[in-house]
């Protein structure tokens, strides 16, 4: 397992290093760095580092939506309200329809195949975006208007609905009935999530508060371990209370740095931000790498044009529904081209559920994951190029 982190870590940075170098996101980097080391291409990675993948990217993914949660301005959040629950829903609804309308005639299947396909595309990938949200909230560029905060909400809240989706075109397309009673549990999740993070957040910086006036000063670095802690049992709780409850575990650990951070001096804030600032130069690349080591070049081979088309076809349509949330907003022409490219790109969601369809023994399965791995090819580096080249451009600085 040493050997497999050293080469993420090493091989990660240095392609992130030449991509950079030649004006692409350094995501673009690391991802090539997954999939030349994973299991399809040199497989140089030991089998114990990729059995548990998943939870080095749930962690990885926490300490970004942490400093996400330390971010937000509640005066923010309301002004992108209305916007930001549109986006949770509206864009995926759109892709997916796209995917029913067309795939049966690009592929020659069913509805019910094609919104499976559907499901596991129209997911927006909170790893590529959340970052750059931060990123433009720090540096206060779109956030006059509440852009950057209005995409991170709207982003984290996607996923939400995307999975609820998917659990339920899976049944129908084992033949079952679809459990539309699943859909409650959005709304569930939504405020289940928010209310647990926030009680959580209260606790935490009430007891941080309570040591500091007895003069039992907590370091920042253990405020940060705490939180981290705190965090992965959130996380813990949605799979605990699966099929009891729905939680949201991303929501929650948003909601709660969120209250902490109102609750704290803008100073002590600004440093838990730097802490986790540092362990996010290594998370990012154990983040982007083992998401490349998840994808299976083979199938992006067999996947073809009809599949590139039907991509492209979705974005389109997808990119329409994001325009249709910004009607109503002061949003000018560019700003809303900017939310169009956050909405753009795929990776986490895809990687994680993209085998589930072939692994359940569905006609389509093969077909999802080679659309899903060609849509992280393509869709994750266009959309942070797209958003790291444009968002000066197009959105107003402070």
């Amino acid at each position: 397992m040493l050997t497999s982190l050293g080469l993420i870590f090493l091989v990660g940075l240095s392609l992130a290093a030449i991509a950079e170098k030649i004006k692409l996101p350094r995501i673009i980097g690391m991802l090539i760095a997954g999939i030349l080391l994973g299991p399809f291409v040199l497989d140089l990675l030991d089998p114990s580092i990729l059995g548990i993948s998943v939870e080095l990217r749930k962690m990885a993914l926490v300490i970004i939506l942490i400093k996400a949660g330390l971010s937000l301005n509640g005066k923010d959040l309301k002004k992108v309200g209305r916007p930001a629950l549109l986006l949770a829903f509206l864009p995926a609804t759109f892709e997916i329809m796209a995917y029913v309308l067309f795939a049966p005639v690009l592929f020659g299947i069913t509805s019910v195949e094609a919104a499976v396909i559907g499901a596991v595309l129209s997911a927006v990938s909170p790893a590529v975006v959340v970052p750059r949200m931060v990123g433009l909230i720090e540096s206060r560029v779109g956030t006059k208007k509440g852009i950057p905060q209005m995409i991170l909400a709207g982003a984290s809240l996607d996923d939400v609905f995307v999975l609820v989706v998917f659990s339920t075109v899976v049944s129908m397309a084992q033949g079952g009935t679809a459990d539309w009673t699943g859909f409650v549990d959005i709304p569930v999740s939504i405020v289940l999530g928010i209310a647990a993070g926030a009680v959580l957040g209260f606790a935490l910086s009430s007891f941080f508060e309570m040591r500091c006036k007895n003069g039992h000063l907590i370091r920042n670095s253990v405020k940060v371990i705490i939180m981290l802690g705190t965090a992965f049992l959130l996380l813990a709780a949605e799979t605990w209370l699966q099929g009891i409850v729905a939680v949201s575990g991303l929501l929650a650990v948003i909601s709660m740095a969120f209250v902490i951070a109102m609750r704290s001096v803008k100073e002590v804030i600004m440093r838990l931000q730097e802490k986790l600032g540092k362990l996010w130069l290594a998370a990012e690349v154990i983040l982007f790498v083992l998401v490349g080591a998840a994808v299976d070049i083979r199938y992006t081979l067999s996947a073809g044009f009809p599949a590139a088309a039907m991509i492209g076809i979705a974005l389109v349509i997808r990119s329409a529904g994001v325009l249709l949330c910004m009607l109503g907003t002061p949003l000018n022409t560019k700003e809303r081209l900017f939310c169009v490219f956050s909405y753009l790109p795929k990776a986490t969601v895809q990687a994680a559920i993209g085998s589930v369809p072939l692994a359940l023994g569905l006609p389509c399965g093969k077909l999802a994951l080679s659309i899903a791995v060609l849509a992280i090819l393509i869709t994750a580096p266009l959309g942070a190029l797209a958003m790291d080249n444009s968002s000066r451009r197009l959105l107003e600085a402070e």
